[in-house]
C-alpha cells in the first residue's frame, strides 16, 4: 500500500499525474513558441511534473536505477524551473533559464514515457524487447531531436507575453 492505495491504483495515479503532465507541458511550450503565458497551464504542468517525480520514488526500492536517477535530475530541474518562473519571474537570463528547464523537465517525463511503452505496450515491446534493439535507439534518437529544436524554437520566440490560461 502507498498513500493508502494499492499498487496497482497508486501505479495508475503515478501515469495519470505523468500524461497531465505531459500534456499539459507540450502546451506550455507550444506556448512559449507563440510567445504566451499561460499560467494556469505552467502550474498544472509544473505540479504534476513534480508529483510524477516524487510518486516515482514511492515505488518499492531496489537499488538505485535510471529511473530513479531520472528522477533526481528531474526534481533539480523542476527547481530551478520554479525559480526561475515564481521567484526570478523570468526577468533577464531567468528567461531563458525557464525555457530550457521547463523542455528538459518535459523530455525527462517523456523519455520515460518512451521507456515505458517499449516495456509495456506488446508491439513494441515485440520490436525491442531488451531495449537495445534499433527501433528503441530510433524513437529516442527522434524524440531527443524534437525536443531539441521545440526547445530552441521556444527560446528563440518566447517572451514573456500575455497571461492566458
Amino acid at each position: 500500500m502507498m498513500l493508502g492505495m494499492s499498487l496497482a491504483t497508486f501505479t495508475a495515479f503515478h501515469v495519470a499525474l505523468s500524461l497531465i503532465g505531459i500534456g499539459s507541458g507540450f502546451l506550455v511550450v507550444f506556448g512559449m513558441i507563440v510567445s504566451r503565458n499561460l499560467p494556469v497551464l505552467t502550474t498544472t504542468f509544473m505540479v504534476t511534473t513534480a508529483l510524477t517525480s516524487i510518486t516515482g520514488f514511492m515505488f518499492p526500492f531496489k537499488g538505485v536505477t535510471p529511473g530513479i536517477v531520472l528522477g533526481v535530475l528531474s526534481v533539480v530541474t523542476l527547481a530551478i524551473a520554479a525559480v526561475a518562473r515564481y521567484a526570478r519571474h523570468l526577468g533577464g537570463a531567468w528567461r531563458g533559464t525557464w525555457v530550457i528547464t521547463a523542455a528538459v523537465a518535459l523530455y525527462f517525463n517523456f523519455f520515460v514515457l518512451i521507456v515505458q511503452s517499449f516495456q509495456k505496450i506488446p508491439a513494441l515491446h515485440a520490436l525491442a524487447p531488451t531495449q537495445t534493439e534499433g527501433p528503441f535507439k530510433i524513437a529516442q534518437l527522434f524524440f531527443l531531436v524534437v525536443f531539441i529544436a521545440i526547445t530552441v524554437l521556444a527560446f528563440r520566440k518566447f517572451r514573456s507575453g500575455p497571461s492566458l490560461v
